[in-house]
């Protein structure tokens, strides 16, 4: 079984998917503004697997107060325990830009990336590099391999299947697709089966929002 992972043990599915969206040829973040929704679905999956959020009928429900202080997994929770029964997608799509700050900032704080910012005419630019290269290359690997096939679903981690599953999802360009897309469809069923309720989500807030984008809504 694979060892190490969740961000090779700096925790938190959250951080382990910002920093799998980070391209090392290109030196910077793919799906930029798509990010904050897998951000989110990374969140609710790690509550929902840890037996903090349940589903009601394609509706999400507050169990139990998550341990530990991770900051993006804490605000969602909070969100949803004080709100009325929504959708898996609304949470997925509520408060994105603030999901990305909380989780650049938190691996700011532990030395994982540095963050520049500076301005070009009147425009804030944010440059993102990352001090450990090494953890984003493993994560991509892993996750690569695990989304192609090679390894029994079951053998795999449960957080390289999660991340997996997301990154399939969101389609996040830092895993290629495999050759087989057939085969790959299959595959990526398989893995998401944990989570369904979220990839799902995920998948349809983002067509969503691609479609608005290209509408100009």
């Amino acid at each position: 079984m694979e060892t190490r992972t969740r961000a090779e043990r700096g925790e938190s599915l959250t951080k382990a998917a910002f920093l799998l969206a980070f391209d090392l040829r290109k030196e910077k973040l793919v799906n930029r503004r798509e990010l904050g929704y897998l951000l989110r679905a990374a969140a609710l999956a790690e509550l929902m697997l840890g037996g903090n959020l349940a589903d009601e009928s394609g509706k999400v429900r507050a169990v139990s107060a998550p341990a530990g202080s991770d900051p993006l997994r804490s605000a969602v929770w909070e969100q949803i325990a004080n709100s009325p029964p929504r959708s898996w997608q609304h949470w997925i799509g509520k408060d994105r830009t603030q999901a990305y700050r909380l989780v650049r900032d938190e691996l700011a704080a532990d030395r994982s990336i540095r963050v520049e910012r500076h301005r070009v005419l009147v425009f804030r630019v944010e440059r993102i590099t990352l001090r450990r290269p090494y953890v984003s290359r493993r994560l991509a690997e892993r996750v690569g391999r695990a989304v192609r096939g090679g390894r029994p679903v079951g053998h795999l981690g449960s957080d390289v299947r999660v991340l997996a599953a997301l990154a399939s999802a969101a389609r996040l360009k830092t895993i290629p697709p495999a050759r087989d897309r057939h085969h790959q469809k299959e595959r990526i069923a398989t893995l998401s089966e944990p989570i369904e309720t979220i990839t799902t989500a995920l998948r349809k807030a983002i067509d969503a929002a691609r479609r608005a984008a290209t509408s100009g809504g």
